[in-house]
Order: C-alpha cells, then sequence, then structure tokens
C-alpha cells in the first residue's frame, strides 16, 4: 500500500525527481475521525516509536480517514467491515514506520538534500489545491492539528523523501533480461492461451408479426445485393440493421466462441478475416455475419506476449527488493509496538 497518493505539485514532482529526489503530496484536510477502536487498543494514544519518532493514534487517523468509505463499499456486514478495518490500521501503522526509516535511510548520505525551494512549492500547491488558495485556511488546519508551520514543512520535505527513496528502489529492478522473460513464458505458457475469438460485425433483420423465414431471405437478399456491389459491410449496417450496434456499423467488438449461442458461434467461426456468411434464419429474426478480425485458439507467440511479461516480472522485481530493503531497514532500527 502506498503511504501517500500522487495528487499535489506535479511540476515540482519532475524538477525533484531530475534533481535528486521525488515528491509525494501535502495532507489532505482533516476529516471527521472514522468510528474504530483506536482509542481502545493505545490507551495513551501512542502507536509506535520508531527511532526517535512517535507515531500516534491522530497520525493513524489521518491515514486511514480517506480510505473508510472503499472499505464500507467492499463490506458485506459489520465484523467484514471492522476486520478490514483492523488490518489496514496495521498496514497504515508499519507505512508509518517505514518511512520514518526510509527518511533516515536518505540522510544517512550527508550530500543528499532537498531543496528548499522544492518544498516551497509544494506548500504553495497544497495550499492552492486543497485549502482553495486561502493560505488562512491553511493557517487554521496547522492550529486544528496542533503543529507549527515549521513542523508541516518537514512533513513535506519527508514525503518528498518517502516518495524518491521508494521510486529509485523500484527502478532498481526495472531491468529485465530476455532470459528470464523466455523462461517464464516458458513455465507460464497456459497463461498465454488463448480461445478462439472474432472481432465481429453484424446485420440484423428483425422478424415482423407477418414474416415467414422466406420474406426474410427476401429481405435479407436486399441487403446482401449491396455487399456484392461493394458497399462496406458497416455502412450496409448504418442503413438496414434492426440491433442496438447499428450506429456503430454493426460492430460488436471481440467476441469469444463461449460466449455466444452454438448457432451463431458456428456460423460465425467458420469465416476467416474479411469473409462474410449467408444469411442465418432464426426465430429472432435473419442475421449476417462479418469476420472483421479473427484470432484463432492456442498459445499467444512470445514475441506478442513479451511486453506484458516484462511489465509482470518489473512489477514483481520491483516488489521483492523493496520488501528486501525494508526488511534490510527494520533489523538496523529501534521500534517499538504498543
Amino acid at each position: 500500500m502506498s503511504l501517500r497518493g500522487s495528487r499535489a505539485f506535479t511540476a515540482s514532482l519532475a524538477a525533484f525527481t531530475s534533481l535528486v529526489l521525488g515528491a509525494a503530496p501535502g495532507r489532505a484536510q482533516q476529516k471527521e475521525a472514522p468510528p474504530d477502536n483506536l482509542n481502545l487498543r493505545y490507551a495513551n494514544g501512542i502507536v509506535a516509536i520508531a527511532e526517535d519518532h512517535v507515531i500516534t493514534v491522530d497520525d493513524v487517523r489521518r491515514e486511514i480517514g480517506p480510505l473508510v468509505p472503499e472499505i464500507q463499499k467492499q463490506s458485506r456486514s459489520e465484523k467484514e467491515f471492522n476486520e478490514k478495518l483492523e488490518a489496514l490500521q496495521e498496514d497504515i501503522v508499519q507505512n508509518l514506520i517505514d518511512r520514518v526509516l526510509i527518511v533516515k535511510e536518505f540522510y544517512s548520505d550527508e550530500k543528499r538534500r532537498v531543496p528548499a525551494s522544492y518544498v516551497d512549492n509544494a506548500i504553495a500547491e497544497t495550499i492552492i489545491t486543497q485549502f482553495d488558495g486561502d493560505r488562512s485556511k491553511f493557517l487554521a488546519y496547522l492550529r486544528s492539528r496542533g503543529i507549527s508551520q515549521k513542523d508541516y514543512r518537514k512533513e513535506q520535505e519527508e514525503d518528498m523523501i518517502y516518495g524518491y527513496m521508494r521510486q529509485q528502489k523500484a527502478k532498481s529492478a526495472s531491468t529485465i533480461s530476455p532470459v528470464k522473460i523466455e523462461a517464464f513464458y516458458a513455465e507460464n505458457k497456459d497463461r498465454f492461451y488463448q480461445e478462439d475469438s472474432v472481432h465481429l460485425r453484424l446485420i440484423q433483420i428483425t422478424r415482423g408479426a407477418d414474416d415467414t423465414d422466406e420474406t426474410l431471405r427476401g429481405k435479407a437478399a436486399t441487403v446482401l445485393s449491396e455487399l456484392a456491389a461493394g458497399t462496406d459491410f458497416g455502412d450496409v449496417a448504418r442503413k438496414y440493421s434492426q440491433d442496438s450496434r447499428k450506429g456503430k456499423g454493426g460492430d460488436w467488438g471481440w467476441q469469444r466462441r463461449s460466449d455466444l449461442r452454438k448457432e451463431f458461434s458456428d456460423a460465425i467461426f467458420a469465416l476467416e478475416k474479411g469473409q462474410r456468411s449467408e444469411p442465418l434464419i432464426m426465430p429472432e429474426g435473419a442475421f449476417l455475419f462479418y469476420a472483421e478480425d479473427r484470432k484463432h485458439a492456442g498459445v499467444l507467440p512470445l514475441d506478442e506476449v513479451r511486453p506484458d511479461i516484462e511489465r509482470t516480472l518489473v512489477q514483481q522485481g520491483s516488489r521483492q527488493a523493496t520488501e528486501r530493503w525494508l526488511e534490510k531497514l527494520r533489523r538496523n532500527a529501534y521500534v517499538k509496538h504498543f
């Protein structure tokens, strides 16, 4: 879980990263605390101590508040909500601890510093985006939290450091060798199996109350004559089709064999790319199908899935590298949970 989203100071982030650092946004305005059991779990208001930094119940609430509505939406009962809320609390406490350790790691290199102008820009943009450009609202927010402008400035600087350090660690795992890609493909070929599918266009002539199969064939013959004359299938569909995709030239996009009724799939998947069917007479009416494109069943070739495999391996490598790094920081740190 990311400790912060990325909303504020986009311009500063780009400049910051290009120089030394990456950015993370300012905190949102404080909202009414969600119902939780934090006061019961942490009677003295202290959740943990990481190095010389005290993590409080209020720190956790500020992080968890924006996430509560989504948990409520995903929960089917009060019990499930409480379980998810407690798990989220634990994640946030760990993230807040990791944030302290990451900032310490950053400053362990005396050459690394955050340019004051980036912090200035971050705070200025936060005031614009989160406080409607009203500095008095911003100052009132600081008073409501009982912190000074200096404290808030430090928070912004540490948010930038947190974002930058995690970004750099993720980048360290971004190079994947061709050998790893080929090995992943060989071991996971079932993931790249592709079912028969067709990019389908169709023309539907709906059966009227007095229509027989013969009258439907007669109506379909009119459509076929225009197609035989070379008129584009999509244009003919816009003119004659009575289905919901008429305005899109009868375009139903990609359809898999298993998604279609057998009567339809038998006719449709007998077509190759660029072919159209003869009229299929059904109780609902007459149907003409056109295969805009085809994908035949089978395992996709490596070259076609290489970018997807690379993205998967980069994500896996990034998670693993970040977790190993965090575990190392945690082993060498003083952390006390309450």
